[in-house]
């Protein structure tokens, strides 16, 4: 196929897909097919290549096409909504970065990776996305953010390259930082390629240096299938600034920015922060849009698994001191969509799906093994099985350090968590002994104002929850426990 062939097919499915998607309403008709059938399996012949998009605390309801959000500018992002197949409630199994990234690329719970907060290192025995592909006859390639490798705060030891047995699998193209927000800025910085010489920018926005990265690597011949990560930095803070910061003249088109309905109430740092938040997401958007394109004139876009992801949300201070930490939906729903061999669409599923899907999902549209280890599921039976529609639990379970030694759940109708208060979430990574902390009903509080945890006529209502969470603590390996309820109204 020629590359101006592919460019017409390209833009004759985002305009089918626009109209079909446009004619139900962008976002809100689920369970819609396509023109292919979802959740077909790759066709004979080379496997297909698969690039991984992450970025850093973005929240779910920014994507345009969701209709969550009237100011957001998603317009690429919202583009492989309409052309592939994306879960509207995924949920991330820990809302905070580092044990995020550890659920994502093993399909398994935080606290099974060693990574269960910030810094501390994720095992190095464990299968991954990226050594089970390479197993499969995949490259595997990484560029921006790792930080997935112990490091220290206080000597700045391990902020910077990444050696070989610490990749978890990336053993091809490596251009990255362990601790990126810290030896990168919005306009200069250093990451490290593969042996450790240094690759510095400046004058360049990050996520611009970052894209140019991949459309590098996009540009070269591939002699096999590839998996590219491409890990971006932005919305998150820059830490060291503790503000949003984004590209120059684009914070100033969000000075009057449409609040969302969940920050309106609560005090935080919303105010000062969104116009930069809005910015930063309008250049993800951009960066998606760059590679999208540099795919399609490569002529491997027809031939590309392209998924976009968020490692978490953003409350902006309002439910702690920072921005995650948190089992509400601003801090744990996450972007989750797919486009390319085997996610035809346009189709926006509605159940509650996990992070650590991910993987699973993506070894399974490779046509490679899932490791009987990995805990997370295959989603691809939901794009085209009634039958896994219908068994689907709609229940994700929440791991919280940090903050907290915490835990929760996530159902179609109900947020409920606990904590052991007594121990601190930056010291322990679990406990056996937990207290009934925090409960809403999302049917009739949406955006979780209103917390329910002891009050007297939902405590059968918190039974079931409890039951609930902590046979979902057993599942995910962890040791027995005790809840007790909260008991705020006799």
């Amino acid at each position: 196929m020629t590359s101006k062939t592919s460019r017409r097919n390209f833009l004759k499915a985002s305009a089918l897909s626009s109209l079909a998607l446009g004619s139900a309403g962008a976002g809100v008709s689920m369970h819609q097919s396509g023109p292919a059938a979802p959740g077909a399996e790759p066709g004979a012949g080379r496997k297909p290549n698969i690039v991984l998009f992450c970025s850093d605390q973005m929240r779910s309801d920014f994507v345009g096409a969701y209709n969550e959000n009237s100011m957001t500018r998603t317009p690429n992002i919202d583009g492989m909504v309409r052309r592939g197949s994306s879960f509207k409630y995924a949920v991330t199994n820990q809302p905070l970065c580092s044990p995020s990234r550890a659920c994502m690329i093993t399909g398994r719970y935080a606290l099974e990776t060693g990574e269960w907060k910030i810094a501390v290192g994720m095992r190095d025995d464990l299968p991954t996305l990226a050594s089970v592909l390479r197993e499969n006859g995949y490259t595997t390639n990484f560029i921006g953010k790792w930080h997935l490798m112990k490091a220290d705060h206080k000597t700045h030891a391990g902020y910077g390259w990444v050696p070989p047995e610490h990749r978890h699998g990336f053993l091809d193209l490596w251009e990255g930082a362990n601790e990126f927000e810290h030896t990168t800025h919005p306009y200069y910085g250093t990451i490290w390629d593969t042996e450790g010489k240094e690759i510095t920018y400046k004058d360049e926005y990050r996520i611009d240096f970052i894209t140019g990265r991949a459309v590098r690597f996009l540009k070269q011949p591939h002699e096999k299938p590839f998996f590219l990560y491409v890990s971006q930095l932005e919305p998150h803070q820059q830490n060291d600034l503790q503000r949003v910061v984004a590209p120059k003249g684009y914070a100033e088109r969000y000075m009057n920015p449409l609040v969302p309905a969940d920050l309106r109430n609560l005090p935080g740092d919303w105010q000062e922060q969104l116009p930069d938040y809005y910015g930063c997401v309008e250049k993800i958007d951009e960066s998606m849009g760059t590679i999208l394109k540099t795919l399609e004139e490569e002529n491997l876009l027809d031939n590309t698994i392209v998924a976009f992801i968020s490692d978490h949300g953003c409350h902006f201070k309002i439910r702690n001191t920072e921005y995650k930490r948190s089992p509400h939906d601003s801090s744990i729903r996450i972007p989750f969509i797919f486009q390319g061999p085997g996610f035809q669409g346009p189709m926006v599923r509605d159940e509650i799906v996990n992070m650590i899907d991910l993987t699973p999902t993506l070894l399974a549209a490779a046509g490679a093994p899932i490791p009987a280890s990995m805990k997370g599921k295959n989603l691809m039976p939901l794009l085209s099985s009634r039958e896994a529609q219908d068994a689907w639990d709609n229940t994700a379970y929440i791991q919280i350090s940090e903050s907290m030694v915490g835990r929760a759940i996530r159902t179609r109708q109900w947020c409920y968590c606990v904590a052991d208060r007594s121990r601190r979430g930056t010291e322990v990574p679990s406990s056996t002994r937990y207290d009934e902390y925090q409960m809403y009903n999302l049917a009739d509080d949406p955006y979780q104002q209103v917390n329910l945890a002891g009050r007297q006529e939902y405590r059968e209502k918190a039974a079931e929850l409890r039951e609930l969470l902590l046979k979902r603590m057993t599942e995910a390996g962890e040791a027995p426990a005790e809840i007790t309820p909260a008991l705020l109204y006799p």
